[in-house]
């Protein structure tokens, strides 16, 4: 494997974090005097990058959703056009701190699925390498303190020069093999999560009655996944679940509907429960066909509840009342704020 003299790196980023690891591949190419050049995949047309060098090292880095790349990046590899080059393909996980030591995340099949894909179209993977970056999730956790991600962009930033160094020198890294055990036994969720999981996400996100319909969720959504309905922000089934609308809201407005979704999931339960045993109790044991169950009629009244929510939020009494079933409304959850080199290198 030669060192590369000219690196194309395409990046698809929510909150910041992909895009930090890129400008820091960036910085460490330019210093070994090799040529990098960036591309926002939310941003970019294949054809207008066409024809590619083959002697170009290329780069895709983007974040894990539900152990898989997003729809976006999987379909931008898809349809990328088939050739020679070495491919290194690189991710940001949930990492989180305790102590001293970084928690690792998982890839699940973001990997192994674009590898084959790629290996179809010609190209030879070089490199499969994870980056722990803070977790942005805020619907799941609270907000990382800001001395946490300080931390964590200090060791992601040296993991970067490690891994880089080692590229740039024309060698192989595969640090996601150490993982791939862990990364298949997650595939079924992986796969869940793909099928329907991202839908139900798209759906757990509103605007309160602080929203002032300013419109920069919609204009900064990579995916164009938002739009204005009844004069409010509207989330349709192709968000990503990328978190820039919830942690860059200048109002804090956007929030998670946790007390939806706890609501939902015991309606169905009783739902499932009862035309399970009205239709099924004679024939089959549980299992798959009470998932299957579970699951469309979660969707389907996700879908139908949803819009009543979208509706009875232009009422502030109402809206005071979902707001006070949703963590995200509370001032200790936080937003997560990706945080500048100048404000953690020494």
């Amino acid at each position: 494997m030669k060192t590369p003299k000219k690196i194309i790196l395409f990046y698809f980023s929510g909150t910041g974090n992909a895009r930090q690891i890129s400008l820091w591949i960036s910085e460490f190419a330019s210093k070994s005097d090799i040529d990098c050049r960036l591309f926002d995949i939310s941003k970019t047309q294949i054809n207008e990058l066409l024809p590619i060098d083959p002697e170009s090292l290329i780069i895709f880095i983007s974040p894990v959703h539900g152990f898989n790349y997003p729809k976006i990046t999987l379909n931008f590899i898809s349809h990328f056009p088939k050739g020679k080059n070495n491919i290194v393909l690189m991710n940001t996980r949930a990492g989180m701190r305790i102590g001293r030591w970084v928690t690792p995340g998982l890839t699940g099949t973001a990997f192994l699925f674009s590898s084959f894909l790629l290996k179809r179209k010609g190209y030879t993977i070089t490199g499969q390498i994870p980056f722990d970056m803070p977790s942005n999730w805020i619907s799941i956790h609270p907000a990382l303190r800001e001395k946490s991600v300080k931390f964590l962009h200090e060791k992601n930033y040296s993991r970067v020069k490690k891994h880089a160094d080692k590229i740039f020198a024309g060698k192989k890294d595969f640090l996601a093999y150490r993982d791939l055990f862990q990364d298949i036994l997650i595939s079924p969720v992986s796969l869940g999560y793909y099928l329907a999981g991202r839908f139900a996400f798209a759906k757990s996100f509103y605007a309160n009655t602080h929203c002032d319909n300013c419109g920069l969720c919609i204009k900064q959504c990579p995916v164009q996944a938002i739009k204005m309905v009844n004069n409010r922000p509207f989330w349709t089934i192709h968000c990503e679940s990328c978190m820039k609308c919830m942690n860059t809201c200048p109002k804090k407005a956007i929030e998670t509907a946790h007390g939806l979704f706890f609501g939902l999931y015991f309606l169905s339960s009783s739902v499932i429960t009862y035309l399970f045993y009205l239709l099924f109790a004679d024939y089959i044991q549980p299992g798959f066909i009470r998932l299957l169950l579970f699951t469309i009629v979660f969707m389907a009244l996700l879908l139908i509840l949803y819009r009543i929510q979208h509706i009875v939020l232009k009422n502030k009494f109402i809206g005071k009342l979902i707001s006070f079933t949703s963590l995200t409304n509370y001032k200790f959850w936080g937003r997560y704020k990706s945080i500048p080199d100048s404000g953690w290198k020494k």
